[in-house]
């Protein structure tokens, strides 16, 4: 009679656990939506108020300077008041400045409006893969985890699908903006009937609630060892920001930190946000078909993002790393070659979006996901918000950054110097993965934090389950 009831009670655990990874997911939706709508938006949004290079940029780069107030902060929000709070309540803002946004009368109040959808989303990419990672068991984590990704991905390509159906009319950026209202509300709702993280409610000595969200994952008998788990990674829990910095955590934020670093030097964002100013760039001939190509970039983006998944628990991070960085290495420095030889006329089109579909590809199935993953895994538990909030907002502010420095590159390096300058750095961090990222495939959480307590550095961190 047991073996007939235990498959039933592990899909039933499993099924939950797809579940609340699903819909604290869609927080990564509102995160790609609100990201990738601008590129289509900002084409009318720029004819409408004659904007400047520099004026696009600031637009542009108000979700991004929103992040990195929300990053600064959600560490800390999120130990205070528990990761299921301050989901709905990023919840509720994404749809406040989706709305907003939508009814602007001026650059300044979509600026404002954009910041506060920003905040939300600095917030939501640390605590949604949170959230996602301490309700997760090991051998499925970094699948689960990287559903965050997934759905970041499909985000920005239905932000796309939105801005091309949209593109007929002057106003159409106002819907392009409000329609993010919707997942907004359905991410509210969802996290209504979630439990908290039962890792945090430990570390708050809420044993007794522990238990009972637990109790949605696990067999009853497997209860109290679990909760002994959690508890014996508490017992030398810092209580401060000092102990952050403290030798043995040291790593794990040198880690976090380059690896936003070259998430973003590599110039992801330079084609989410303007993918479409690229192709123009490359002789597309008009706001709609640009947009249209830029569908294609985002359709690519999501189905090498369920690639990803399906091999990041199979084959583990690294592989991973070093086939997506080399792909983007070498599609960058095409993409720059396209453009350093403009005689090529109808030739540099199809070179710039197979290049650019490439490179998506590429960062799809490496620092995409990775990125998030590895800093969901590597930080013990007592500092995992603060750590987390360091390596989020470090991600953000590379990502202004980028996004804010992209045209003036432009101008400056040119397009063939700035792409080439993306390459170099991304050979650059490819060296440092191959040194110093950890392999964290099939490690429990404990496990990696007892890893780092032995105190060995940053090059036997790296050198991790190799």
């Amino acid at each position: 009679m047991k073996d007939s009831v235990k498959p039933f009670s592990e899909n039933r655990f499993r099924f939950h656990i797809y579940i609340t990874a699903g819909i604290a997911a869609l927080a990564g939706l509102l995160f790609g939506y609100d990201t990738g709508v601008i590129s289509g938006a900002i084409l009318f949004i720029k004819d409408q108020f004659s904007l400047s290079s520099g004026a696009i940029e600031r637009v542009v780069s108000s979700v991004l300077f929103g992040a990195m107030i929300g990053a600064a902060f959600s560490g800390a929000l999120a130990d205070r008041f528990g990761r299921k709070k301050v989901l709905l309540t990023t919840g509720f803002l994404f749809a406040v400045g989706a709305i907003g946004a939508s009814m602007a009368s001026g650059v300044g109040a979509i600026i404002g409006f954009r910041f506060l959808i920003g905040v939300s989303i600095g917030v939501a990419s640390y605590t949604a893969p949170l959230y996602i990672s301490e309700i997760s068991p090991p051998n499925a984590r970094g699948a689960l985890v990287s559903l965050n990704q997934l759905m970041i991905t499909f985000g920005i390509v239905v932000s796309y699908l939105v801005d091309y159906m949209l593109s007929t009319g002057e106003s159409g950026w106002r819907w392009m903006f409000g329609l993010g209202a919707i997942p907004a509300i359905v991410l509210v709702l969802g996290m209504i009937a979630l439990t908290e993280s039962p890792k945090w409610l430990v570390s708050k000595n809420r044993i007794e609630e522990a238990r009972k969200a637990l109790a949605r994952t696990m067999s009853p008998d497997k209860l109290s060892e679990e909760i002994k788990t959690i508890q014996n990674s508490l017992d030398a829990k810092p209580s401060s920001w000092k102990d952050v910095l403290a030798p043995w955590v040291r790593p794990t934020l040198i880690v976090g930190i380059a690896l936003a670093f070259f998430q973003q030097l590599t110039g992801i964002n330079t084609i989410i946000y303007y993918a479409p100013t690229i192709f123009e760039f490359a002789g597309f001939s008009s706001h709609k078909v640009s947009i249209l190509a830029t569908v294609g970039v985002g359709v690519v983006n999501v189905l090498m993002t369920i690639v990803a998944i399906w091999f990041i628990d199979r084959i583990g991070r690294k592989p991973l790393l070093y086939i997506g960085m080399t792909g983007m290495a070498i599609s960058l420095g095409i993409l720059g070659l396209a453009f350093y030889m403009p005689q090529m006329a109808e030739a540099l089109k199809m070179l710039t979006v197979l290049s650019v579909v490439l490179y998506i590809a590429s960062f799809a199935i490496s620092l995409g996901p990775i990125f998030w993953l590895i800093i969901s895994e590597i930080y013990p538990l007592g500092v995992r918000g603060r750590a987390m909030s360091i390596a989020t907002l470090a991600n953000w502010g590379f990502n202004l950054v980028v996004a804010s420095t992209f045209l003036t590159f432009i101008d400056k390096l040119g397009k063939a110097g700035t792409f080439w300058l993306y390459a170099v750095i991304c050979v650059t961090g490819l060296i440092f993965c191959y040194l110093y990222v950890p392999e964290t495939k099939g490690r429990s959480l404990e496990d990696i934090e007892n890893f780092l307590k032995k105190d060995k550095g940053l090059r036997a961190f790296g050198m991790m389950n190799k």
